[in-house]
């Protein structure tokens, strides 16, 4: 991961110097654990293709993730005042300027996306990909929901999977679908979904138990953030113990899922072993 970080940091290098850029920087170099580069460089690893060739999509999956996170601890939405163990974007600057880094983050994402990738085919698909889970019909419309529900008093455990497959999820899916179409698989993109799918809930599911057990200083994040807005998670509708076997049920379904794929699967799944082990 060494050589991809610099080449992240490369990737504002041009970019003129500006409270909006400190911002940038600020955020995208704090302490991320870069889960999603991870899970592409594993799955490129299993196509038995080198991970330089998915530093581009590595890069711009850092950029949306860490322009998603500036937008949702606003006042407007989350209110958070800690991420990744420093103050957020707002707090060290202002709202002004957290949004425009978080603008900033976003377009430039595309740009980086698609600058390194020789194969324009793959390159108008990977801008398809991005744009839409990304977009109005993949992350933002789980945010969206997710807000809509904290209004509601009555959301039951489908409705929540309708907001995460979307909020959570789809940015979990995208390194598989970038490492499958930069290796010419585009045919196995079904099954990737589905594991994205399983991933991302089983994630959101970790957060949310760790919002209750989890401690700040090892998250990097407040705790206790979901209670006190009195919002509906895993852990309110099921409680922790039950939370926890669904995350770890999902996981296994995902392992099932990659276990049919014809690919080198190994690193990738001690990763995802790794993921269930978030809990302890």
């Amino acid at each position: 991961m060494n050589d991809f970080e610099t080449y992240l940091h490369s990737c504002l290098n041009d970019i003129q110097e500006s409270s909006v850029k400190d911002a940038m920087e600020y955020s995208l170099f704090a302490r991320g654990k870069r889960v999603r580069p991870r899970l592409l460089f594993q799955t490129l690893e299993a196509y038995q293709q080198k991970e330089c060739i998915g530093y581009g999509c590595a890069a711009a999956l850092e950029m949306i993730h860490t322009y998603s996170l500036i937008h949702d601890d606003l006042p407007a939405m989350d209110d958070d005042k800690l991420r990744r163990g420093q103050p957020t974007c707002h707090i060290k600057f202002d709202e002004a300027t957290a949004i425009l880094a978080g603008d900033a983050l976003l377009t430039l994402a595309f740009d980086i996306l698609v600058k390194d990738v020789k194969n324009s085919d793959h390159a108008v698909t990977l801008v398809r990909y991005f744009s839409k889970y990304a977009g109005a019909d993949g992350m933002i419309l789980g945010q969206i929901r997710d807000m809509e529900g904290e209004e509601q008093s009555n959301l039951s455990i489908v409705d929540l999977e309708n907001i995460h497959i979307y909020k959570t999820a789809r940015l979990l899916t995208l390194p598989f679908i970038s490492a499958a179409i930069l290796s010419d698989r585009e045919e196995d993109i079904d099954i990737w979904k589905q594991i994205g799918d399983k991933i991302g809930l089983s994630f959101q599911i970790q957060d949310d138990v760790l919002d209750v057990i989890g401690n700040s200083e090892v998250l990097g994040k407040n705790v206790g953030s979901d209670d006190n807005r009195n919002k509906s998670t895993y852990v309110t509708l099921l409680g922790v113990d039950c939370a926890q076997d669904l995350a770890k049920q999902l996981y296994d379904e995902a392992l099932e899922l990659i276990a049919s794929l014809k690919i080198q699967s190994n690193g990738l799944i001690k990763m995802i072993q790794e993921l269930n082990q978030r809990f302890y």
